[in-house]
């Protein structure tokens, strides 16, 4: 049996350029939301899209674009309210979270035909990918690069120091805004992919696993682009060998990684190591630039 038979079918081929597009997009973004400690943020705005795609649905529209306007809402809610002192971040983007998720679902029971359309939304479908969708992939993948190159030095000291980045005039509220818009195009460019349930593992166990090694940030969106691409061939095979869902078996190989990656950098971290020279310098463990 050909392992690699899978590959030569035009369909898998689009879905491996696929899932390799979201892995970047992926990579790019979900580095600055680890590190920024934002993945409930992120678990939330994957699952608040969801009354922007039901209404799409029922209305005949594009869910791309609904799930957009319904992502963009669930950013501009989560920044507004986080700036009221009395209210923590979490509170606000959990209630916003429970109050999107719960209209998704009063919309969806007004419709009989709608868990078709739900399933896609929520696991997404990467076999089904067309064309168009790779041509908005490579589009997303441009825009973040781009924002993220831009805005380093921002997301940098807003990461690690906000009062720095404030007293370096980085503008931390527009860097935050921006950060925001960026999980939003990540979210959105890929659940059409591997779905919201799921993209939230893309979006989180690459970067996760590769911050484990590495100290640097582009280091660990390198490492994480590596992971993640990993995952979609590995998740692919598996898919086709053994009849799962592809998706979630690129995702669950994604979530898979990180796990070895944990356990081999707690061995490493136990093994027996030569006593250091006293010019040598303490190891640091704070991430770098």
């Amino acid at each position: 049996m050909d392992i690699l038979l899978p590959f030569e079918v035009a369909f898998v081929q689009r879905a491996l350029v696929a899932g390799v597009l979201v892995s970047l997009v992926c990579a790019l973004v979900g580095t600055w939301v680890v590190l920024r400690g934002m993945a409930f943020l992120g678990d939330a705005m994957s699952h608040g899209m969801l009354p922007g795609v039901a209404l799409a649905s029922l209305l005949g529209g594009s869910p791309l674009i609904g799930a957009a306007l319904s992502a963009g809402v669930m950013a501009l809610g989560v920044n507004a309210l986080g700036r009221t002192r009395r209210i923590s971040r979490d509170t606000a983007i959990g209630m916003l979270f429970v109050g999107m998720l719960s209209t998704g679902v009063i919309i969806v029971s007004h419709s009989r035909s709608f868990a078709v359309d739900l399933t896609g939304f929520l696991f997404g479908d990467v076999l089904a990918v067309r064309d168009g969708d790779l041509v908005g992939l490579a589009v997303a993948l441009a825009v973040a690069g781009l924002v993220s190159a831009l805005g380093y030095r921002a997301f940098l000291a807003l990461t690690f120091d906000p009062r720095k980045a404030h007293t370096l005039g980085l503008r931390p509220r527009l860097a935050e805004g921006l950060l925001l818009g960026l999980v939003t195009l990540a979210i959105v460019a890929s659940f059409h992919v591997v779905g919201t349930l799921l993209v939230f593992g893309l979006l989180i166990a690459p970067p996760a696993a590769a911050a484990l090694w590495a100290r640097r940030v582009p280091a660990i969106m390198a490492g994480a682009a590596a992971l993640g691409v990993t995952a979609n061939v590995v998740g692919l095979l598996v898919s086709w060998h053994f009849g799962t869902a592809a998706g979630a078996t690129i995702v669950a190989a994604a979530v898979l990684l990180f796990f070895l990656s944990a356990l081999a950098a707690r061995l490493v971290r136990r093994a027996p190591r030569a006593e250091p020279s006293p010019n040598d310098h303490h190891e640091r463990t704070e991430y770098q630039p």
